[in-house]
Protein backbone atom coordinates (compact mmCIF):
# COMPACT_ATOMS: atom_id res chain seq x y z
CA UNK A 1 0.00 0.00 0.00
CA UNK A 2 1.15 3.50 -0.79
CA UNK A 3 0.66 6.67 1.21
CA UNK A 4 -2.10 7.78 -1.16
CA UNK A 5 -3.96 4.53 -0.41
CA UNK A 6 -3.80 5.23 3.32
CA UNK A 7 -5.08 8.77 2.79
CA UNK A 8 -7.90 7.36 0.63
CA UNK A 9 -9.26 4.91 3.21
CA UNK A 10 -8.98 7.48 6.02
CA UNK A 11 -10.88 10.05 3.95
CA UNK A 12 -13.64 7.56 3.15
CA UNK A 13 -14.00 6.46 6.76
CA UNK A 14 -13.80 10.01 8.08
CA UNK A 15 -16.38 11.47 5.70
CA UNK A 16 -18.65 8.43 5.69
CA UNK A 17 -19.24 8.49 1.94
CA UNK A 18 -17.40 8.30 -1.35
CA UNK A 19 -18.67 11.74 -2.32
CA UNK A 20 -17.41 13.23 0.93
CA UNK A 21 -14.04 11.57 0.50
CA UNK A 22 -13.82 12.97 -3.05
CA UNK A 23 -14.43 16.46 -1.69
CA UNK A 24 -11.76 16.02 0.98
CA UNK A 25 -9.22 14.72 -1.55
CA UNK A 26 -10.19 17.34 -4.16
CA UNK A 27 -11.06 14.80 -6.85
CA UNK A 28 -14.28 13.76 -8.57
CA UNK A 29 -16.30 10.90 -6.97
CA UNK A 30 -15.59 8.53 -9.86
CA UNK A 31 -11.86 8.69 -9.07
CA UNK A 32 -12.49 7.65 -5.46
CA UNK A 33 -14.70 4.76 -6.60
CA UNK A 34 -12.09 3.58 -9.09
CA UNK A 35 -9.16 3.86 -6.64
CA UNK A 36 -11.04 2.06 -3.87
CA UNK A 37 -12.02 -0.78 -6.20
CA UNK A 38 -8.44 -1.17 -7.37
CA UNK A 39 -7.14 -1.21 -3.78
CA UNK A 40 -9.66 -3.84 -2.65
CA UNK A 41 -8.82 -5.99 -5.66
CA UNK A 42 -5.12 -5.74 -4.91
CA UNK A 43 -5.63 -6.67 -1.25
CA UNK A 44 -8.22 -9.33 -1.98
CA UNK A 45 -10.38 -7.85 0.80
CA UNK A 46 -13.51 -5.75 0.84
CA UNK A 47 -12.79 -2.68 2.98
CA UNK A 48 -16.16 -0.93 2.92
CA UNK A 49 -19.74 -2.14 2.57
CA UNK A 50 -21.55 0.25 0.27
CA UNK A 51 -25.31 0.65 -0.25
CA UNK A 52 -27.34 3.47 -1.72
CA UNK A 53 -28.01 4.81 1.79
CA UNK A 54 -24.87 4.16 3.82
CA UNK A 55 -21.22 3.20 3.79
CA UNK A 56 -19.49 1.37 6.63
CA UNK A 57 -16.07 -0.15 7.14
CA UNK A 58 -15.74 -3.92 7.27
CA UNK A 59 -13.62 -5.59 9.94
CA UNK A 60 -10.73 -5.62 7.45
CA UNK A 61 -11.38 -1.96 6.64
CA UNK A 62 -11.28 -1.02 10.32
CA UNK A 63 -7.93 -2.82 10.67
CA UNK A 64 -6.51 -0.95 7.68
CA UNK A 65 -7.76 2.40 9.03
CA UNK A 66 -6.28 1.70 12.45
CA UNK A 67 -2.80 1.17 11.04
CA UNK A 68 -3.22 3.89 8.42
CA UNK A 69 -3.65 6.59 11.06
CA UNK A 70 -0.43 5.65 12.85
CA UNK A 71 1.51 5.48 9.59
CA UNK A 72 0.20 8.84 8.36
CA UNK A 73 1.02 10.47 11.71
CA UNK A 74 4.53 9.05 11.39
CA UNK A 75 4.92 10.48 7.89
CA UNK A 76 3.81 13.91 9.11
CA UNK A 77 6.17 13.87 12.10
CA UNK A 78 9.11 12.85 9.90
CA UNK A 79 8.39 15.61 7.38
CA UNK A 80 8.12 18.20 10.16
CA UNK A 81 11.42 17.12 11.68
CA UNK A 82 13.22 17.16 8.35
CA UNK A 83 11.78 20.59 7.62
CA UNK A 84 13.01 21.87 10.97
CA UNK A 85 16.51 20.51 10.35
CA UNK A 86 16.76 22.36 7.06
CA UNK A 87 15.64 25.75 8.37
CA UNK A 88 17.09 28.30 10.72
CA UNK A 89 15.45 28.45 14.13
CA UNK A 90 12.66 30.99 14.24
CA UNK A 91 9.60 31.82 16.27
CA UNK A 92 9.11 32.80 19.89
CA UNK A 93 10.19 31.05 23.10
CA UNK A 94 8.31 32.10 26.21
CA UNK A 95 9.83 31.03 29.50
CA UNK A 96 9.73 31.80 33.20
CA UNK A 97 12.44 31.85 35.88
CA UNK A 98 12.94 33.02 39.45
CA UNK A 99 14.23 36.55 39.94
CA UNK A 100 17.56 35.52 41.47
CA UNK A 101 18.71 32.79 39.11
CA UNK A 102 17.06 34.52 36.15
CA UNK A 103 18.97 37.76 36.59
CA UNK A 104 22.31 36.36 37.66
CA UNK A 105 22.70 33.33 35.40
CA UNK A 106 19.84 32.66 32.98
CA UNK A 107 19.64 36.16 31.50
CA UNK A 108 23.29 36.24 30.36
CA UNK A 109 22.99 32.69 29.00
CA UNK A 110 19.94 33.65 26.94
CA UNK A 111 21.89 36.58 25.51
CA UNK A 112 24.54 34.17 24.23
CA UNK A 113 21.88 31.80 22.89
CA UNK A 114 20.19 34.65 21.02
CA UNK A 115 23.50 35.57 19.36
CA UNK A 116 23.71 32.00 18.05
CA UNK A 117 20.09 32.01 16.86
CA UNK A 118 19.17 35.58 15.89
CA UNK A 119 15.95 34.46 14.21
CA UNK A 120 14.39 33.65 17.59
CA UNK A 121 12.37 35.92 19.84
CA UNK A 122 12.88 35.12 23.54
CA UNK A 123 10.42 36.38 26.14
CA UNK A 124 11.63 35.87 29.73
CA UNK A 125 9.30 36.50 32.66
CA UNK A 126 10.81 36.66 36.15
CA UNK A 127 8.77 35.88 39.25
CA UNK A 128 8.78 34.10 42.58
CA UNK A 129 5.74 31.87 42.02
CA UNK A 130 5.52 29.27 39.28
CA UNK A 131 2.52 30.22 37.11
CA UNK A 132 0.16 27.94 35.22
CA UNK A 133 2.58 27.48 32.33
CA UNK A 134 0.17 25.94 29.86
CA UNK A 135 -2.73 28.31 30.52
CA UNK A 136 -0.51 31.39 30.25
CA UNK A 137 1.19 30.27 27.06
CA UNK A 138 4.71 29.63 28.38
CA UNK A 139 6.92 26.99 26.76
CA UNK A 140 8.51 26.15 30.09
CA UNK A 141 10.33 27.38 33.18
CA UNK A 142 13.82 27.25 34.64
CA UNK A 143 12.97 26.61 38.27
CA UNK A 144 14.16 25.15 41.56
CA UNK A 145 11.97 22.08 41.31
CA UNK A 146 11.18 18.98 43.29
CA UNK A 147 9.25 16.65 40.93
CA UNK A 148 7.66 14.68 43.76
CA UNK A 149 5.60 17.74 44.65
CA UNK A 150 3.54 17.42 41.45
CA UNK A 151 2.07 14.51 39.52
CA UNK A 152 5.02 13.37 37.39
CA UNK A 153 2.89 12.40 34.39
CA UNK A 154 1.64 15.98 34.00
CA UNK A 155 5.11 17.45 33.59
CA UNK A 156 8.26 17.14 31.55
CA UNK A 157 11.40 17.92 33.56
CA UNK A 158 15.11 17.88 32.81
CA UNK A 159 17.84 18.81 35.24
CA UNK A 160 19.83 21.85 34.17
CA UNK A 161 22.24 21.79 37.13
CA UNK A 162 22.55 20.54 40.69
CA UNK A 163 21.84 22.95 43.50
CA UNK A 164 22.72 23.16 47.16
CA UNK A 165 22.58 25.78 49.88
CA UNK A 166 25.63 26.45 52.01
CA UNK A 167 26.33 28.31 55.23
CA UNK A 168 28.16 31.61 54.86
CA UNK A 169 29.04 34.70 56.85
CA UNK A 170 31.12 37.85 56.51
CA UNK A 171 34.63 37.74 58.04
CA UNK A 172 33.69 40.67 60.32
CA UNK A 173 30.84 38.71 61.91
CA UNK A 174 33.01 35.65 62.55
CA UNK A 175 35.73 37.78 64.07
CA UNK A 176 33.19 39.36 66.40
CA UNK A 177 31.15 36.26 67.34
CA UNK A 178 33.52 33.39 66.64
CA UNK A 179 33.26 30.44 64.27
CA UNK A 180 30.67 27.76 65.19
CA UNK A 181 32.33 24.43 65.89
CA UNK A 182 29.42 22.28 64.74
CA UNK A 183 25.83 22.47 63.61
CA UNK A 184 24.47 22.61 67.16
CA UNK A 185 26.48 25.78 67.77
CA UNK A 186 24.43 27.58 65.11
CA UNK A 187 21.63 27.89 67.70
CA UNK A 188 23.88 30.30 69.65
CA UNK A 189 24.48 32.59 66.65
CA UNK A 190 22.52 35.26 64.84
CA UNK A 191 21.14 33.39 61.85
CA UNK A 192 19.50 35.20 58.98
CA UNK A 193 16.33 33.46 57.87
CA UNK A 194 14.89 33.70 54.34
CA UNK A 195 11.15 33.14 54.08
CA UNK A 196 10.88 33.18 50.28
CA UNK A 197 9.01 30.90 47.88
CA UNK A 198 6.93 29.09 50.47
CA UNK A 199 3.87 29.33 52.68
CA UNK A 200 5.36 27.65 55.73
CA UNK A 201 5.43 29.06 59.25
CA UNK A 202 8.32 31.06 60.64
CA UNK A 203 9.28 28.02 62.75
CA UNK A 204 9.59 25.85 59.60
CA UNK A 205 11.86 28.38 57.91
CA UNK A 206 14.10 28.47 60.97
CA UNK A 207 14.57 24.69 60.97
CA UNK A 208 17.67 23.99 58.91
CA UNK A 209 18.30 20.44 57.72
CA UNK A 210 21.98 20.00 56.87
CA UNK A 211 23.71 17.05 55.25
CA UNK A 212 27.30 15.97 55.75
CA UNK A 213 29.02 16.01 52.36
CA UNK A 214 31.15 12.94 53.08
CA UNK A 215 28.68 10.41 54.49
CA UNK A 216 25.27 12.04 53.67
CA UNK A 217 24.10 11.88 57.27
CA UNK A 218 21.81 14.72 58.25
CA UNK A 219 21.45 16.99 61.22
CA UNK A 220 18.60 19.38 62.02
CA UNK A 221 19.01 22.56 63.99
CA UNK A 222 16.58 25.28 65.03
CA UNK A 223 18.17 28.65 64.40
CA UNK A 224 17.19 32.12 65.50
CA UNK A 225 18.17 35.69 64.95
CA UNK A 226 16.79 39.22 64.96
CA UNK A 227 16.52 39.53 61.17
CA UNK A 228 14.46 37.61 58.62
CA UNK A 229 12.93 38.50 55.27
CA UNK A 230 10.93 37.13 52.37
CA UNK A 231 13.64 38.56 50.12
CA UNK A 232 16.69 36.38 49.65
CA UNK A 233 18.60 39.39 48.35
CA UNK A 234 17.87 41.28 51.56
CA UNK A 235 19.18 38.37 53.62
CA UNK A 236 22.31 38.28 51.47
CA UNK A 237 22.84 42.02 51.98
CA UNK A 238 22.53 41.63 55.75
CA UNK A 239 25.05 38.81 55.65
CA UNK A 240 27.50 40.91 53.64
CA UNK A 241 27.08 43.64 56.23
CA UNK A 242 28.16 41.25 59.00
CA UNK A 243 24.71 40.79 60.58
CA UNK A 244 24.82 37.02 60.90
CA UNK A 245 25.09 33.57 59.27
CA UNK A 246 22.86 32.65 56.37
CA UNK A 247 21.97 29.55 54.37
CA UNK A 248 22.04 30.47 50.70
CA UNK A 249 22.27 28.81 47.28
CA UNK A 250 25.84 28.47 46.08
CA UNK A 251 24.95 29.92 42.67
CA UNK A 252 23.76 33.09 44.40
CA UNK A 253 26.79 33.86 46.56
CA UNK A 254 29.62 32.38 44.48
CA UNK A 255 31.07 35.81 43.51
CA UNK A 256 31.12 36.90 47.14
CA UNK A 257 32.88 33.72 48.21
CA UNK A 258 35.42 34.11 45.43
CA UNK A 259 36.17 37.72 46.45
CA UNK A 260 36.40 36.90 50.16
CA UNK A 261 33.47 39.14 51.10
CA UNK A 262 31.85 35.98 52.45
CA UNK A 263 33.39 32.74 53.71
CA UNK A 264 31.93 29.27 54.11
CA UNK A 265 30.90 28.29 57.62
CA UNK A 266 30.98 24.56 58.48
CA UNK A 267 31.93 23.73 54.87
CA UNK A 268 31.41 20.03 55.54
CA UNK A 269 27.67 20.73 55.71
CA UNK A 270 25.15 21.81 53.07
CA UNK A 271 21.40 21.76 52.67
CA UNK A 272 20.24 19.40 49.92
CA UNK A 273 17.95 21.47 47.80
CA UNK A 274 15.76 21.31 44.74
CA UNK A 275 17.91 21.15 41.62
CA UNK A 276 17.64 23.69 38.84
CA UNK A 277 15.28 22.09 36.35
CA UNK A 278 13.62 22.74 33.02
CA UNK A 279 9.91 22.31 33.77
CA UNK A 280 7.13 22.22 31.18
CA UNK A 281 3.62 20.82 30.87
CA UNK A 282 3.52 17.50 29.03
CA UNK A 283 2.79 17.82 25.32
CA UNK A 284 3.02 15.31 22.46
CA UNK A 285 5.83 17.16 20.68
CA UNK A 286 8.22 19.84 21.91
CA UNK A 287 9.14 22.41 19.22
CA UNK A 288 12.69 22.11 17.96
CA UNK A 289 13.57 25.67 19.02
CA UNK A 290 12.69 24.73 22.62
CA UNK A 291 14.62 21.45 22.47
CA UNK A 292 17.70 23.30 21.21
CA UNK A 293 17.41 25.84 24.05
CA UNK A 294 17.16 23.11 26.68
CA UNK A 295 20.25 21.34 25.28
CA UNK A 296 22.11 24.67 25.30
CA UNK A 297 21.25 25.36 28.95
CA UNK A 298 22.23 21.86 30.05
CA UNK A 299 25.62 22.25 28.38
CA UNK A 300 26.05 25.83 29.61
CA UNK A 301 25.54 24.89 33.26
CA UNK A 302 26.96 21.37 33.15
CA UNK A 303 30.06 22.35 35.12
CA UNK A 304 28.09 24.51 37.59
CA UNK A 305 30.06 27.69 36.75
CA UNK A 306 29.21 29.22 40.13
CA UNK A 307 31.43 26.73 41.97
CA UNK A 308 34.30 28.45 43.73
CA UNK A 309 37.72 26.99 43.01
CA UNK A 310 39.44 28.43 46.07
CA UNK A 311 39.05 26.26 49.20
CA UNK A 312 36.76 27.55 51.97
CA UNK A 313 38.71 29.61 54.48
CA UNK A 314 36.68 28.56 57.48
Amino acid sequence: MERSDLELVMAIRGRGSLAGAALALNVVPSVVTKRLGALEARLGQRLFDRTTRRLSATAEGEAVCLHAKGLLDGFAALENELGERQSELSGTIRLVATFGFGRRWLGPALGVFNEQHPGLQIQLTLGEKLPDLGAEGHDGAVWLWQPQHRRAGDWVTRRIARNQRVLAAAPAYLERRGVPADAAALALHDCLVARENSEGSEREFALWTLRHIKDSTTVRVHVRGPLSSNSGEMVRDWCLAGRGIMLRSLWDIAPHLASGELVRVLPQLAMPDADIQWVAPWRPKTPRRVRVLIDFLVERFRGEPWKVDRPPSR
